[in-house]
């Protein structure tokens, strides 16, 4: 049984179906789920991964630079009761985490685990096969549909260089064994593409 209540889920549904949605939408939630079901033995608290899933893209203005600050105040309001504050803090943490992408350095132990199986679910889609990693990449640029294209490129190729830039793109052994190469061979090929289209 989820962690949320209906009324909780029936808004998040809402939200995740919006027109504004294309890749970030309710398709990548049910994904991100059923991942984190796949490796429900790796994970220490899973209701917490679970609230963090659902509601760490709830906030998504492409124009903004705080969406997922936003996204963890908003759970941390609509969660209130349903978890220890602890807990319901480590919610918000993982969330927050999902801005770069990094495990804070102040978590550890199985938090740390936990945050790490996180961020990797939500980027398996960089370690997918070559036609899903595409059609990941034109979602995202209908988000940004307002972005001049130079100024696209420019961002997205820095965004696409600085998870090269790192030792590894995921953070636990198991996805760094089934998608690490996969993934660095998309973003290879994704910014040769926006060099070309320079």
């Amino acid at each position: 049984m989820s962690i949320l209540s209906g009324e909780v889920r029936a808004r998040l549904v809402g939200v995740y179906t919006g027109a504004d949605r294309h890749y970030h939408d309710l398709r990548h939630i049910k994904a991100m789920l059923a991942l984190a079901e796949e490796h429900a033995g790796e994970i220490n608290d899973r209701e917490v991964v679970e609230a963090a899933i659902w509601f760490h893209d709830a906030v998504y203005d492409t124009r903004k630079p705080d969406n997922e600050a936003e996204s963890a105040k908003l759970a941390t309001e609509l969660l209130a009761g349903a978890f220890e504050q602890d807990r319901l803090e480590l919610v918000a943490a993982l969330i927050r985490a999902s801005a770069d992408h990094r495990v804070p350095e102040a978590m550890d132990g199985a938090a740390a685990k936990d945050c790490a199986l996180f961020l990797d679910v939500d980027l398996a889609i960089l370690g997918s096969v070559p036609a899903e990693f595409e059609g990941y990449e034109r979602d995202v640029r209908a988000e940004y549909d307002w972005v001049p294209e130079e100024a696209w490129t420019a961002g997205r190729a820095k965004v696409l260089s600085s998870f090269l830039a790192r030792p590894f793109v995921y953070g636990t052994p198991h996805f760094r064994k089934s998608r690490e190469s996969a993934a660095r061979a998309n973003l290879v090929r994704s910014l040769a593409k926006l060099e070309v289209g320079k």
